[in-house]
């Protein structure tokens, strides 16, 4: 799951980088999504509450990514490394139907030959670890300019802190930091 993470980090800061936003409102109370360009200070534009639901939604993926089910082994157990566990339904599922699964939702891949998936998962694999070298880049060059010198004067500075998900340190305040 962590290449699929790097994969959708690594084509968000590009699409944010690039201004492209969805046309509809961000929040249910009409707020718009943040006009900023430059992706970690975009993120620390977005609301806790918003932040907390990408949170939830990446928390139940690697949760269900963790299971083993009848029809799937985890990859400690026996199971293949990269094979995610389709979204079923029923007592050994999702308690609710969903429609699509992630890795093939049109079941295009259900007659490929193994070898064939194979090497897509490698492919996969190594698309996930580029994209995870991709990401830091950025990341370092934002905020040491001049670190990753292909990126020098491509990406735009960043004076935050970009491991720090959140603007307000909630963990910390139980214990007098903020």
């Amino acid at each position: 799951m962590n290449q699929c993470s790097a994969m959708f980090a690594f084509v968000g800061y590009i699409v944010h980088a690039n201004g492209i936003k969805f046309p509809w409102p961000m929040e249910m109370d009409g707020s718009p999504f943040p006009s900023e360009t430059n992706p970690p200070a975009l993120w620390d534009a977005v609301s806790d509450d918003a932040k907390w639901q990408i949170f939830a939604l990446i928390g139940f993926l690697e949760f269900w990514s963790e299971l083993s089910t009848p029809n799937h082994k985890h990859y400690m157990a026996g199971g293949k490394p990269g094979d995610y566990p389709d979204f079923i339904s029923g007592p050994d599922g999702i308690p609710h139907p969903v429609p699509f699964n992630l890795y093939d939702p049109f079941q295009f891949s259900k007659n490929m030959s193994e070898e064939k998936k194979a090497t897509r998962l490698r492919a996969e694999i190594n698309n996930g670890r580029l994209a995870q070298i991709g990401i830091l880049g950025f990341l370092s060059e934002q905020v040491c300019p001049g670190s990753v010198p292909a990126l020098s004067g491509v990406v735009q500075p960043y004076d935050g802190e970009p491991m720090a998900p959140f603007v307000t340190n909630y963990l910390g305040e139980a214990f007098g930091m903020s």
